[in-house]
């Protein structure tokens, strides 16, 4: 992708008006991250230059002053619930990022579960961080909350919370997935604090909507996309206009949000120094793009993949189908259709020409490569060489995997392990490649030119396997299907 935001430039604005938040309020910050802290691959796509790993690249020019706290919901551990770009739970996620921040030298002081009331689960988790050594607090729900602020601001709100002890002036407060409690812990934090006589403030470290992009760009466009579960919605940010008379974008929970947050500050500290959710964020996104049009290119591309991966979901599992609707809506805002991507066009005609489940790519040049399921492959497998084959420079009529090396392994899944499907998964085929690879030179060649494809879009004419799309979301592929499945069956796996 053509490149349209300076990284560089983001990570430098960003640490500089974070260490401007901690002298303003007297040396001490809360900040809730928005969005993920380590793996922000919305952004990577939507803002191309922006690097997955940006945020915690940049917290690592502040890390002697920064400590983590880990939120998450005892009701998503009690539901199982999974980050879906990665395919696993949230407690599961908790530990990988811990793993993570302490591998990077940061100082991780504990976990919170928030919205405590017993759930078995929960107390599983609990129990299991604790056998692991890291300390864990509980918060409960508040009654009344977030409206009845005499109550929430009070002993028997916030002050029944308990106490996170922190050290650094810099204290990160992040999670999984949205829902997890990180405003609310950062302000129980504040009222404690304050009770202790400790200046401490609170601010967000936002990504999107990016408030000084305009309402309808397509980046802010592709934001409302990415979070149409939520029903989150953007908006003019009404206090900064009213403040200011500049017309900034913000989204709703924040603006509905914002004069009960404000007036919990000025009942927690006795003022607060925001006048609109604009205030509240720490966002220089807007200021390090340098290419608008590419960006756009990039934010209009990500929008359609929402409506595949959601109208897939959908099939799926029998629910969303007004989040189809509206990411539809959203794409008629952004000017652009189902098949935006050449991939997808592509892989409909090799299906319709073949007669079997197909699928595309498109090469970093621009090429566009196709693949579809035969005797021995899936779609997901065949094309995954055939795009190897394309950016190793290999001819696609060259068998690189010999069928003496595949027709052994397909013999083993159905003979020995019982599997219905002999055709190898794209992970089984890399694995073909590899052994190959030890005594063939273009085989080799293939597995060196892997990296090559990150950041490619794919397309399916059918839903593909999870083992499959996990693959492809491996190796940094975009992935998307059509929302039919392959067999008419009532289960799929």
């Amino acid at each position: 992708m053509r490149i349209g935001f300076d990284n560089d430039k983001y990570i430098a604005l960003q640490a500089e008006r974070i260490r401007d938040r901690i002298e303003m309020f007297g040396g001490k910050l809360y900040l809730e991250f928005g969005g993920k802290l380590f793996d922000d691959y919305h952004a990577a796509r939507v803002l191309p230059g922006f690097e997955p790993d940006s945020k915690i690249r940049m917290l690592k020019q502040l890390i002697d002053d920064v400590e983590i706290i880990v939120t998450i919901n005892a009701n998503d551990i009690e539901k199982s619930k999974q980050r879906g770009d990665l395919g696993i739970t949230y407690d599961e996620d908790s530990l990988r990022l811990m793993d993570i921040f302490r591998g990077m030298g940061f100082l991780v002081n504990s976990v919170v579960i928030t919205h405590y009331t017993n759930q078995p689960d929960a107390d599983a988790f609990r129990k299991r961080l604790d056998a692991l050594g890291i300390k864990t607090y509980v918060h409960h729900p508040i009654a009344g909350y977030p409206y009845d602020i005499d109550h929430i601001v009070s002993d028997e709100g916030y002050g029944q919370n308990a106490y996170i002890e922190t050290t650094r002036p810099l204290v990160v407060v992040t999670a999984p997935g949205p829902g997890s409690g990180k405003m609310a812990t950062c302000l129980s934090q504040l009222y404690h604090e304050h009770e202790r006589g400790v200046a401490a403030g609170y601010a967000k470290y936002e990504t999107f909507p990016v408030w000084n992009l305009p309402l309808k760009h397509p980046v802010n466009v592709a934001y409302e996309a990415a979070t149409v579960d939520l029903n989150d919605v953007n908006t003019i940010d009404p206090f900064h206009l009213e403040a200011y008379g500049e017309t900034t974008v913000n989204y709703n929970r924040d603006v509905e949000i914002f004069p009960v947050l404000k007036a919990m500050m000025e009942r927690i500290a006795g003022d607060s120094p925001y006048k609109s959710p604009t205030d509240m964020g720490v966002n220089m996104a807007g200021l390090a793009i340098v290419d608008d049009e590419a960006v756009c290119d990039a934010a209009r591309m990500e929008i359609v993949r929402r409506y595949f991966q959601t109208a897939v979901e959908v099939k799926r599992s029998g629910v969303g189908e007004e989040q189809v609707e509206k990411l539809e809506l959203l794409m008629n805002q952004a000017g652009v259709g189902m098949g935006l991507s050449p991939a997808r066009s592509a892989a409909l005609l090799k299906e319709e020409m073949t007669g079997a489940p197909a699928g595309g790519m498109v090469l970093p040049d621009g090429t566009v490569v196709t693949g579809k399921t035969s005797t021995l492959l899936g779609a997901a497998s065949s094309l995954m060489m055939n795009a190897l084959k394309g950016v190793a420079g290999v001819d696609d009529d060259i068998d690189v995997i010999s069928d003496e090396v595949i027709e052994p392994i397909c013999r083993l899944k159905t003979d020995q392990l019982h599997s219905t499907n002999p055709r190898l998964h794209s992970d089984e085929t890399l694995i073909a490649l590899s052994i190959s690879s030890a005594t063939d030179p273009l085989a080799k060649k293939l597995i060196d030119h892997i990296d090559d494809l990150r950041g490619c879009d794919a397309f399916f004419s059918v839903i593909i396997s999870a083992t499959d799309e996990k693959l492809y979301r491996t190796l940094g592929i975009n992935v998307c299907c059509e929302p039919k499945y392959e067999q008419h069956r009532y289960y799929h796996k």
